[in-house]
């Protein structure tokens, strides 16, 4: 995997963890959200992180991912919000620091190609992700902050929820099922629904219409080179 190709591999996971999350809520056990969070980490260490895998200190990195999947398993096993709460920090800055470094490999690296723009696609669907973790800490330390959510403090029952709800406010679908009680959730409800329209209208606008003037560049050049 190359700086070439990652976000292909990383947008086709990503898309099903998102089928993936709302299966497991919709079929199965609650708990299988640990399935998925474990395979979601080390599909976003390896696409993400792991172009770098020839540095020393990649080999740490992957110590991070066994930390989260260890704290978030040991929640299914006792009766406290504490363990939802470090299991819930720990992936918010996994996916921060995932986030950020995608970002640094899209905006700031080489020439805007195919794969920066799936690059592009797969940020915005981390901050989803990103948005519904602190959501599920709201929920967690306010209750209630939503309306219509479950009366529960399990990060994995909760999860799915605020899946659902983050993507509905961050494209400002705005079906209102779910709705935030409290100001504090109210104020990063809005923020999510701000960032959703300008990181669409114009950090990949700008990034497709760059990737389109480069290859109709490309197309010019070589019409002059035949002519010649």
């Amino acid at each position: 995997m190359s700086h070439r190709d990652n976000f292909l591999h990383l947008t086709i996971a990503l898309t099903l963890l998102l089928f993936g999350t709302a299966l497991c809520h919709q079929f199965f056990s609650a708990k299988l959200q640990h399935v998925m969070q474990a395979s979601t980490m080390f599909t976003l260490l390896i696409s993400v992180w792991g172009i770098d895998s020839q540095s020393q200190f990649f080999k740490y990195k992957l110590l991070f991912p066994f930390v989260i999947i260890a704290m978030s398993w040991f929640t299914l096993f006792i009766d406290n919000s504490m363990g939802d709460n470090v299991t819930l920090i720990l992936m918010l800055v996994f996916f921060l620091f995932t986030a950020f470094k995608t970002a640094k490999q899209v905006l700031f690296s080489g020439v805007i190609d195919s794969n920066k723009i799936l690059g592009a696609i797969c940020l915005y669907f981390m901050m989803g992700v990103i948005w519904a973790n602190i959501y599920c800490l709201l929920q967690i330390n306010f209750t209630p902050a939503f309306n219509n959510i479950p009366e529960t403090t399990k990060w994995y029952v909760l999860f799915p929820e605020f899946i659902y709800f983050s993507f509905v406010t961050l494209t400002t679908l705005g079906f209102g099922d779910i709705s935030p009680s409290i100001p504090l959730s109210r104020v990063f409800v809005y923020f999510e629904a701000v960032v959703g329209q300008l990181y669409l209208t114009i950090l990949v606008a700008s990034l497709v219409g760059a990737r389109l003037n480069i290859l109709h560049q490309n197309y010019s050049n070589n019409q002059t080179h035949k002519r010649n």
